[in-house]
């Protein structure tokens, strides 16, 4: 009831709800849903089943298509998206920044009335998509979390850098992580010169596999930037 009030106000006037708006009706409905004396399941209470919503199954995708509420259906979706892309952004630098950027284009699409609220709607379930087939992609290729990552860093989509193979390219990928994580220390973020040698080291494996010499800055300052992400992870194993 407390959500209902809030979106009528919205959808009456067929605006996007505004994050203080969903924030103040989801913390109203979690006051109640903790009430002393029961316990609600608030997706039973929307008439929605329990999704899987760290891979945004399927099913969950279809009974928000479902929702009569078109406008909650957006805003539910651009959280549950922005997390997830947020989650994948601890791990991987290339394509936690591909998926932000293409949601970031879809709302503002959505907000400039440039897309009517049922096209954003499949725009994002099939951004949602994309995501989990990239996950699949990455299992699927054997390598570990921060080796697909790493590789994801060398540009594989472009076409000066796929002659090279994706085997080499796999190569590359297992030699960079070995490499940063064998020469890490816990100030190299801070310390130009240990950097300055992180950046030799990578560019030397990289010129080792033949890889385009006009892609290697820009590779290196992206593999440079994936190892940062990945350090203080690195750093906790070492402890």
């Amino acid at each position: 009831q407390a959500v209902r009030t809030a979106l009528v106000k919205t959808t009456a006037s067929g605006a996007a709800l505004s994050d203080e708006q969903l924030d103040h009706a989801v913390r109203q409905l979690v006051a109640q849903a903790i009430a002393p004396g029961q316990v609600i399941d608030v997706f039973t209470a929307a008439g929605i089943s329990k999704p899987d919503i760290s891979i945004l199954s399927d099913q969950f995708l279809a009974e928000v298509r479902g929702l009569p509420q078109k406008n909650l259906a957006v805003e539910l979706l651009r959280k549950l998206l922005n997390d997830e892309i947020k989650a994948r952004a601890q791990t991987s630098l290339v394509q936690a920044r591909s998926f932000l950027e293409k949601l970031e284009q879809s709302v503002l699409a959505y907000q400039n009335r440039a897309l009517e609220t049922v096209q954003v709607i499949e725009e994002l379930i099939a951004l949602a998509n994309e995501l989990r087939a990239a996950q699949q992609r990455g299992e699927a290729t054997g390598m570990t979390t921060e080796e697909y990552a790493f590789y994801q860093a060398l540009e594989v989509n472009d076409s000066a850098v796929q002659v090279l193979g994706d085997e080499t390219l796999r190569s590359i990928a297992r030699e960079l992580v070995q490499a940063v994580k064998g020469n890490l220390s816990i100030d190299w973020m801070v310390r130009e010169s240990v950097r300055a040698k992180m950046r030799v080291l990578v560019k030397r494996i990289l010129r080792k596999h033949n890889y385009p010499p006009n892609k290697q800055d820009q590779a290196t300052q992206t593999v440079l930037e994936q190892a940062e992400l990945l350090s203080e992870t690195w750093a906790g194993d070492e402890v």
